[in-house]
């Protein structure tokens, strides 16, 4: 499976549009950048395309009235998540608006529970 690497541009647009809020967490994955609220993921970055998590709703607008794309490898896009349309590239305020609807629909989300340490295996 192949990982596309984002620009340094394609990582300035994401953490443009990402909400200034105290909740939000960015951190690195698999060489690209995830959005987190409450331990869960409502923005990503994969190389130059941003997915998002959002409202049924939501996707519904976006996908009816844009050209959107899958977010994730082509072999296997991420479940829940849609990817914004190629074209807004250069639309930051479209761009933010969608990745905020995003944050708020996983803001209502219980928080992820952390993940239970690995038993060792005897040796």
């Amino acid at each position: 499976m192949q990982m596309p690497k984002p620009s340094e541009a394609d990582k300035e647009r994401f953490l443009s549009a990402v909400p200034e809020n105290p909740e939000v967490e960015v951190k690195p994955m698999f060489g690209n950048l995830g959005a987190f609220v409450n331990g869960n993921m409502f923005a990503g970055l994969f190389g130059p395309t941003i997915g998002v998590k959002l409202s049924e709703a939501d996707k519904q607008e976006l996908e009816a009235n844009h050209q959107t794309q899958p977010f994730g490898p082509a072999e296997r896009p991420m479940g829940g998540y849609v990817g914004l349309p190629e074209s807004w590239q250069d639309d930051a305020e479209q761009t933010a608006e969608w990745v905020a609807k995003a944050f708020e629909n996983v803001a209502k989300l219980p928080p992820k529970a952390p993940k239970a340490p690995k038993a060792k295996q005897p040796k």
